[in-house]
């Protein structure tokens, strides 16, 4: 755990409380939960900001959600050049945030597929899945 960095984000962002928790989440409207033994803590810690400063507080939809997570990944990276000084710099490795996106990318493919019949359903507006075959 890099507790110099989330004492410079405790500073940095005052308007946010950042509390010691199970897993990394973000829990609107102002709480950022961090797990205290991960070896990517700045990376996900940068993350959970992330979502906070974009205000995710919801999605409708499960490919928002995917959207979310990605933009929640950009901001994170621009927190990190931001807060990188020469002597600390703060990386996001890219494989990592692949990987992180990959779970949300591999639940929305498990999630979408209907148990009926096995095809890819579509979610409207609602966030109500539908498959093509089974709901004509």
């Amino acid at each position: 755990m890099t507790n110099s960095l989330l004492k410079t984000l405790e500073t940095a962002y005052p308007e946010f409380v950042f509390k010691l928790g199970k897993k990394f989440s973000f829990r609107p409207p102002k709480t950022i939960c961090y797990a205290a033994d991960s070896p990517e803590f700045d990376s996900l810690l940068l993350h959970e900001l992330g979502h906070a400063l974009l205000g995710h507080f919801t999605f409708d939809t499960d490919i928002k959600r995917l959207k979310m997570e990605r933009a929640a990944w950009e901001k994170a990276k621009e927190i990190a050049a931001e807060l990188s000084t020469k002597d600390q710099p703060i990386v996001i490795d890219e494989e990592f945030i692949e990987t992180e996106l990959d779970s949300y990318r591999n639940w929305l493919h498990q999630k979408s597929r209907c148990k009926k019949c096995g095809l890819t359903r579509y979610q409207t507006p609602d966030g109500t899945y539908h498959c093509p075959h089974c709901n004509r």
